[in-house]
């Protein structure tokens, strides 16, 4: 080692000495001592690391020793700040997977924060005074919901969708076959695969059909004495088209009751809304599966319901009340908040006040209203190297939903003088909060259809600092 690094070395305080400075014991009783002193060896070993560099010289080491408080509390927020963070959506998609899927109503997060601060009677019986369930929160919502089936429909709630799945085909099928179309055994994000979660079950799968083409008569050909389940796969994130075949609801229910095997749906995307208000007519809720008498129903609770994390199971009591006795029930059990959550949007539901729900309200916005605002935001914008033009577009649902379905909508095309589509990307995602937006052909596009009104500022603010 050199005397001249010898000599910057020795000009770098100890860490003891640090922590004994008013600025750093003030930080140590906002922030705790052990953090502090973490932080402060962590700024101390990259000056060292710096001089052994020669990246620093007397007056550099000079100039950073001046400026260890500062850093020590810029690493303290590096290591504290909250890794999951709000964003800004501008991609369109309503119900974005990668950002949380559905945000929750007002109503929702102050139901949460209600419950979430102190004990509530998630498992009491305020009555009696004995132990409740936690089902009752929401049972009785869904039940003035899922009134006008075609039964009376109960409902219990686990943690995920395809928590229901693996519930509801462990409960129902253990031991024995499920009968389900090659047309539907479908991989959903996260490689979660239908013949996987079968296998987890202990049930064994039984293919018919053709990718294309299977018909009622295929299903019925398969029935034997091993058979216990008739399943319907929702086909969540594609779509077959052409020379296609695949038998109703109707006809699937018809062909359980007549060999007395209960048909199970993977409904998935757990629309309570009629979607034909938003113009998407080729996909059917959660009602026109009990209409059409299938035994139970899953779906998921944050998606076109617009709740929390839920993986949701309504049909027929006797099958319900089997699922519900099965150990594992309580292992995938939903928490309070997401109770506390879900029984709010359910109560928004009765109400009937369906723009409470942001995902809804969302999905019913006009695209001239889009319009509008893109144009408002575009005059707004007074950036010297950015160029707006507002052109039309489509919004997808996403989530794992309505595969082929859009919406009309305008977007906000922007580009820069000095920096590409991607770079300027990736300049948003940097912002604070992150934007996401998308990019075609050349271009950053936006579209406000799912940027909150409250969040139009802040985006025009990243677009000005550029």
């Amino acid at each position: 080692m050199s005397q001249a690094a010898n000599a910057l070395y020795r000009k770098l305080p100890s860490v003891d000495e640090l922590l004994r400075t008013t600025a750093m014991l003030e930080l140590a009783v906002r922030e705790g001592n052990a953090v502090v002193a973490e932080a402060t060896r962590v700024v101390l070993a990259r000056l060292r690391e710096e001089i052994a560099a020669g990246h620093l010289d007397t007056a550099g080491v000079d100039l950073a020793v001046t400026g260890i408080h500062d850093a020590v509390e810029r690493e303290l927020r590096r290591n504290l700040a909250p890794s999951l963070r709000p964003v800004i959506n501008a991609t369109g998609v309503v119900l974005h997977t990668n950002l949380g899927r559905a945000p929750l109503s007002r109503p929702a997060i102050e139901r949460i924060a209600a419950t979430a601060g102190g004990y509530s009677n998630l498992e009491f019986d305020l009555e009696t005074g004995q132990r409740g369930k936690r089902d009752v929160h929401v049972q009785r919502l869904f039940a003035k919901l899922l009134g006008p089936a075609a039964y009376e429909a109960h409902t219990v709630v686990v943690n995920n969708c395809a928590a229901a799945v693996l519930l509801a085909l462990n409960t129902l099928a253990e031991g024995g076959e499920v009968i389900v179309s090659r047309g539907e055994l479908v991989e959903i994000g996260g490689s979660f695969r239908v013949p996987e979660i079968m296998a987890k079950s202990g049930a064994t799968l039984r293919e018919v059909g053709t990718t294309n083409r299977t018909r009622i008569a295929d299903y019925e050909n398969a029935i034997t004495e091993r058979t216990r389940l008739l399943l319907r796969v929702h086909r969540s994130n594609f779509a077959i088209v052409g020379f296609t075949e695949q038998p109703s609801l109707e006809e699937l229910v018809a062909l359980g009751k007549k060999h007395k095997v209960p048909v199970l749906e993977d409904q998935g995307n757990g629309s309570l809304f009629d979607l034909r208000q938003v113009g998407v007519n080729n996909e059917s809720g959660v009602m026109e599966s009990l209409r059409a008498g299938v035994d139970v129903v899953t779906y998921s609770g944050d998606k076109l319901l617009g709740g929390p994390q839920a993986g949701i199971l309504s049909g027929r009591k006797e099958w319900i009340a089997k699922i519900r006795s099965n150990a594992l029930f309580r292992a995938l059990r939903l928490d309070k908040l997401a109770y506390a959550a879900l029984e709010a949007t359910l109560a928004e539901y009765v109400r009937g006040s369906y723009d409470t729900v942001p995902a809804l309200r969302m999905m019913r916005i006009s695209a001239d209203v889009l319009r509008m605002r893109a144009e408002a935001l575009k005059a707004r914008l007074r950036h010297p190297k950015l160029a707006a033009e507002v052109v039309a577009g489509e919004s997808v649902i996403g989530g794992g939903t309505a595969p082929t379905a859009t919406l009309p909508t305008f977007l906000l095309a922007v580009t820069h003088k000095d920096l590409s589509a991607d770079e300027l990307q990736a300049r948003l995602r940097a912002n604070d909060p992150p934007i996401i937006a998308r990019v075609d052909e050349g271009r950053v596009m936006l579209d406000l259809r799912t940027v909150f009104e409250e969040q139009v500022a802040a985006l025009q603010e990243a677009l000005s600092r550029l």
